[in-house]
């Protein structure tokens, strides 16, 4: 079974690049970040043809977050719990798995894009920690239900220098400030296992590149889009990766697709 998350940046313009990767990948599971249109805009139908239920909570012009499965999926929330905001940053559902699937009758998945935080020492560095703070909380208490959860999305942190080509660069970045981090880690240590670290330390595993200065030619890219997988799924973590190559399509996203691969 594989999960991914995808930080579209914006559907609209990024449905193509989408449509093609979903056809080569064919993954069950998605979420994805940054849709920038209301539910009413998705693309529903073009996606629903590939076989795909469509989950979506949308916002105009910013944020969204969706949730695409094969299988049937039951969205429990939108919007992060015990944390009033009016930016549509979370959704969360249970996926229904086929019979005698390995990791049991479920699949919690929480599709995730966080605050960027920046300028650091302003309200909306402390908006990001407050974010990460109700999640840390919400998390703790799906973490009671022992069932197998994926919490996958843009969380708009690097975790270790060696999650960027030149850590120097994002000293005064909200992404990697000490207490961003810290935060992440306190996350982390509730029992999640970062999918991606957890099967590979090579260096240069990047998910965004930025559009300035090439950025993407020089391989300057941060890690910043992660796959956090309970016990019960990170007992069944097969392989991971990161689909580099979308960032060289034309007019591409500005992050690539991070997936994982579960036994069945």
């Amino acid at each position: 079974m594989l999960i991914a998350t995808f930080n579209v940046n914006s559907i609209r313009q990024r449905l193509a690049h989408l449509m093609r990767w979903l056809k080569s990948r064919e993954p069950d599971v998605v979420c994805l970040q940054e849709l920038k249109c209301l539910d009413e805009a998705f693309p529903r139908e073009e996606i629903e043809a590939l076989g795909y239920r469509v989950e979506t909570f949308g916002q105009k012009t910013f944020n969204g977050v969706a949730i695409l499965s094969r299988h049937g999926v039951e969205i429990e929330h939108r919007g992060l719990p015990g944390f009033p905001d009016e930016q549509a940053r979370y959704i969360e559902g249970v996926v229904s798995l086929p019979q005698g699937h390995r990791s049991g009758a479920v699949l919690r998945i929480a599709g995730v894009y966080f605050p960027n935080g920046n300028p650091v020492g302003s309200p909306k560095f402390e908006y990001k920690r407050a974010f990460m703070a109700a999640l840390t909380r919400h998390a703790e208490g799906l973490l009671a239900l022992e069932e197998p959860l994926i919490i996958a999305g843009d969380f708009n942190v690097i975790p270790q220098p060696q999650d960027a080509r030149f850590p120097e660069n994002w000293r005064g970045d909200a992404l990697f400030q000490s207490e961003s981090r810290a935060d992440f880690r306190r996350l982390c240590a509730l029992g999640f296992t970062d999918a991606i670290r957890a099967t590979s330390d090579d260096a240069r595993l990047y998910s965004f590149w930025d559009y300035q200065a090439g950025a993407w030619p020089r391989d300057n890219g941060i890690r910043i889009d992660h796959l956090l997988l309970s016990p019960l799924a990170a007992d069944r973590l097969m392989e991971a990766g990161i689909d580099r190559e979308l960032r060289a399509e034309e007019k591409p996203s500005d992050h690539v697709p991070v997936w994982c691969r579960l036994r069945g």
